[in-house]
């Protein structure tokens, strides 16, 4: 069973960066297709970005596009969001979800994904 744990969330102010990671343990993510989702306090979960199993293959919600990238280190079993310009609306916990499919880039919908991470909070403040 695949068990994803994500960290690098946390305070930042408005125009900030900060960058997420996500960590497989015990499992190679090298078939899986990874994407980002985020749940607002009174909203319901959305997805963020998406990247195919080689990493050659992204997709972006448009609330962020330009200003967040995803990237895998394939070697290191990693998964990265980089957020840029934040704004309070990013304000969120984050979550990474795993599917299995080799050179397949999944949608940004919730049930594409078997595997969830317990997710990071990012807030954005002054």
């Amino acid at each position: 069973q695949v068990q994803l744990v994500e960290s690098g969330g946390g305070l930042v102010p408005p125009g900030g960066s900060l960058r997420l990671s996500c960590a497989a343990s015990g499992y190679s993510l090298d078939d899986y297709a990874i994407a980002w989702f985020r749940q607002a306090p009174g909203k319901e979960r959305e997805g963020v970005s998406t990247i195919n199993n080689s990493g050659d293959s992204t997709y972006y919600a448009d609330s962020v596009k330009g200003r967040f990238t995803i990237s895998r280190d394939l070697a290191g079993n990693m998964v990265y969001l980089q957020m840029n310009s934040l704004k309070p609306e990013d304000t969120a916990v984050y979550y990474c979800a795993a599917r299995w499919g080799p050179g397949f880039l999944p949608g940004l919908r919730i049930d594409e994904y078997d595997y969830w991470g317990q997710g990071t909070q990012v807030t954005v403040s002054s």
